[in-house]
Formats: C-alpha cells, sequence, structure tokens
C-alpha cells in the first residue's frame, strides 16, 4: 500500500520481553521457509487462510493453532480493534537480508503491514525508498510497500518481527493521519503502552471474504486506471507504447463489464472469463519491462498481471 511517508510510527508500544518468550516456544522446525525461497527468511503463520501453515492470500482467514499459544500476541493484535488479515512472525538469520523488492500484488493493493519488532540488534536496519531505519523493539511502525525496500540483519542474532496485515477502517486511518506528519520521537513519547493481563480473553476479527469468486467491474476500473496514470506520467516511456497499453487495459475494462453484465458470478461465464484474460495475456508486449511505473520502477506487464489479470478470478475458477 501506497503511504505519504516511508515509515510512519504508530502511537502504541508494547511488551518486546513477553512477546519475545512467546516466540522463543517455536522450535526451528515450525518456522516455514520463504516462500520463494529467500535463504536466512522465514515464518511462523499466525493469522493464515483456514488457519493452516500456509502462504496464501486466498480465502477465509483464521487463527493458526500457533497464535493459539500466544496469549499476549493475540491480546497485541486484537488492541488495534481492525480486521486482520495474513498475519504472522518473520524471521531474518543472523548475517541474512531480506531482498530489495516491492509488494505489488493485488492483496497489498489495499492493505498496510503493521511491523512490531520483537527481536533485534541496533545494526538491523529496514530501508524503505531513500529512508532507513533501526525499529527498536516493542515499537509500531506501518511502511510504504510500494516503495523498493529491504532489510539487513548484519548482527549474530536472528530478527524476529510480529507482522500484521490490514485494510485498516475509517478509525485507523484517522489515527495514522494524526501522526504521519509527527515527528517518531514525539510519537514515541506520547503512545499507549499495551501489557500483558494474563488471563485475558480476547477476540479477533479476521478476514472472511479477501475477493469475489468474479472482480467486480468497477474494482476492475479502478485498478487499471491507479495503474495508467502511474505509468501514463513516466517520461522514459515510449508515447506510442503507451497509448497501446492504455487502449489494452483500458478495453480490458469494458469487456470484463460487458461479460459482468450477461454473465456475473455464474459458472456459465467462466469459459469466457478465461478467453478474455487468456487473450490480454497474448497482446502483452514480450519485453517484461517494456513500459514502467514512474513511482517505483517496476515493469506494468508484472503489475498488471498481479493486480488484475490473476486476480479478476478466484482460484477455483481461473482453473478450467
Amino acid at each position: 500500500m501506497r503511504l505519504s511517508r516511508p515509515f510512519i510510527r504508530l502511537p502504541f508500544s508494547f511488551d518486546a520481553d513477553r512477546l519475545a518468550e512467546e516466540a522463543s516456544r517455536f522450535a526451528p522446525d515450525r518456522w516455514m521457509a520463504h516462500p520463494s525461497g529467500l535463504p536466512g527468511n522465514s515464518a511462523i503463520a499466525l493469522i493464515s487462510s483456514e488457519g493452516g501453515d500456509n502462504d496464501s492470500f486466498e480465502g477465509e482467514k483464521h487463527p493458526t493453532p500457533h497464535l493459539a499459544e500466544c496469549e499476549y500476541m493475540r491480546q497485541v493484535m486484537a488492541s488495534f480493534g481492525e480486521v486482520l488479515s495474513r498475519s504472522r512472525l518473520m524471521k531474518i538469520d543472523a548475517r541474512s537480508e531480506l531482498n530489495l523488492h516491492v509488494d505489488f500484488n493485488y492483496h497489498w493493493f489495499s492493505r498496510v503491514r503493521i511491523h512490531i519488532p520483537v527481536v533485534t540488534d541496533p545494526s538491523v536496519i529496514f530501508h524503505c525508498g531513500t529512508a532507513s531505519l533501526h525499529m527498536r523493539p516493542g515499537e509500531c511502525w506501518i511502511f510504504d510497500s510500494w516503495r523498493r525496500h529491504r532489510v539487513l540483519n548484519p548482527s549474530a542474532r536472528d530478527r524476529i518481527h510480529l507482522v500484521i496485515d490490514t485494510g485498516g477502517s475509517s478509525r485507523f486511518w484517522d489515527m495514522v493521519r494524526a501522526v504521519e506528519a509527527s515527528d517518531p520521537a514525539e510519537t514515541a513519547r506520547n503512545a499507549t503502552f499495551i501489557a500483558f493481563e494474563p488471563g485475558k480473553a480476547v477476540s479477533l476479527r479476521t478476514e472472511r471474504f479477501a475477493s469475489l469468486p468474479v472482480m467486480a467491474p468497477g474494482e476492475c476500473t479502478a485498478l487499471i486506471e491507479d495503474l495508467i496514470a502511474d505509468f501514463a506520467e513516466n517520461p522514459e516511456n515510449d508515447p506510442q507504447l503507451v497509448a497501446t497499453y492504455v487502449s489494452l487495459m483500458r478495453g480490458f475494462a469494458s469487456d470484463w463489464r460487458e461479460l459482468w453484465l450477461l454473465y456475473g458470478h455464474r459458472p456459465e461465464g467462466l469459459v469466457h472469463y478465461r478467453a478474455l484474460i487468456a487473450n490480454t495475456r497474448r497482446r502483452l508486449h514480450p519485453n517484461m519491462r517494456a513500459l514502467t511505473v514512474r513511482s517505483n520502477r517496476i515493469g506494468v506487464n508484472a503489475i498488471f498481471a498481479q493486480r488484475v489479470l490473476n486476480a479478476a478470478l478466484a482460484p477455483d475458477a481461473r482453473m478450467e
């Protein structure tokens, strides 16, 4: 999700020692490898699709058995009062890193990541765009995942963060707007400390409907227009190819709306939706970086595929 600044300190703090004690309960074999196979990166799923050990963005989100073992983590997550999505403990091993990347798929277009450092070292640095900082244990941050970002851990200890995904209610974004322009040190001084309360029962609200079986035409158009605005403003792009892509993408949105008006979510429409997606893929330029967006120089093909074409149908509807 795009933010006004690379990093925004949220006005909360947490008991890092208690969080670290709960994280220490997980033996090495319970940590899942990174889905892209990045060495030194692993995670414990706390809220996931159907509550399993997976990295899926799809389906209903439920607390996992791992989270059931962590009383304070549940209290921390509940303290935000938000509907929560895929959330986890994320570990970067000693003397390892999270490579430079951008989160640009459909899930990240409308969700933000809350980072709460659990175990870290002063030498661990989070880079986002041109900014960088060390997140101290128990602090609470969000960051702009649309900018290129990476994390370096040159220390001799593993770095563990509690990472919570949410789309955020109006209450959440009002709170963000109230602190986004503030000095993080001032936000820290005024932060609310969320203490561990032994035996306190909490309830978590988790995502039940991450997407529709067939993407609504209004959402399809909005996603495409946001992407067009970004790559059309990049002076490095070939104007003729820009015009071609604008026509292609708006044509896709119009044809998607036509099919949706005919079939909606009815199964008999799936063959037509799939054909439109496949035909549009074939018309993309073979060079994945023939066009790039102005904001972060990511290739338009990859963004269009991840944000729209791959997300336009639910997983069970994509397969013939």
